[in-house]
């Protein structure tokens, strides 16, 4: 048992240091998607899967122009928002989803995006990734980490889990860090994860967890 405490006290320092790392690397890491509204944070986040964020802001400008509102989302003829989403990919499901997300929204929320994590994922297109998206960077609310592709293989490669699946991820980052740093942790690492720790050739040489990182999963050139 007090092998097992230390190991988990070991664990969570291990993650402190990576936290304190991470703040000094990129202190202004925000959610990459442009969003003006927790709606349009809402909606872009649905279109973002397998998809980049960069090709979502392409986009979103012009749906937003055109349908403001989760009425007017709502409303909109399906095949007029297919068209625009089209680049995303997958958009016949996206457009489905978005005007069922938005006829919701409009019917039982008056328009508004839901602040609970049971009411977000209720909604049509709405996991907990995106609902964890949602409440941490429109309303500020720690409701967990989310864990996209960036977050899950840094994780395991940092040695802040042993697993790949998302939701256990989840739960080791949730019982390793202090909620108060649930939300911009996730930033910060999808930041990382795009400039420094990318899938296939990881820039370690520049990398400034170098030193904390057991390189989990990482093929080191001969």
């Amino acid at each position: 048992m007090q092998g097992s405490k230390r190991s988990v006290a070991e664990a969570k320092r291990h993650a402190a240091r990576v936290v304190r790392r991470l703040a000094a690397g990129y202190p202004g890491a925000e959610c990459a998607l442009t969003h003006a509204s927790p709606l349009q944070l809402l909606i872009a986040t649905i279109l973002s899967a397998q998809c980049t964020d960069e090709r979502v802001n392409l986009v979103t400008p012009s749906l937003f122009a055109r349908y403001p509102s989760a009425a007017a989302l709502a409303a909109a003829p399906r095949a007029e928002i297919e068209k625009i989403i089209q680049s995303t990919g997958f958009f016949r499901n996206k457009a489905k989803n978005i005007q069922e997300c938005a006829r919701a929204l409009t019917e039982r929320h008056e328009g508004e995006v839901p602040r609970s994590l049971d009411e977000l994922v209720a909604l049509a297109g709405v996991g907990r990734k995106t609902a964890n998206v949602v409440l941490g960077t429109a309303h500020g609310i720690p409701s967990g980490v989310v864990v996209d592709t960036h977050v899950g293989r840094l994780s395991l490669r940092l040695g802040l889990t042993k697993s790949t699946d998302p939701v256990k991820v989840e739960q080791d980052l949730m019982g390793l860090l202090p909620k108060k740093e649930w939300i911009a942790f996730s930033h910060r690492m999808i930041f990382h994860g795009r400039q420094i720790c990318i899938a296939r050739k990881p820039r370690c040489s520049i990398c400034p967890l170098a030193d904390l990182c057991p390189r989990m999963g990482v093929e080191v050139s001969q």
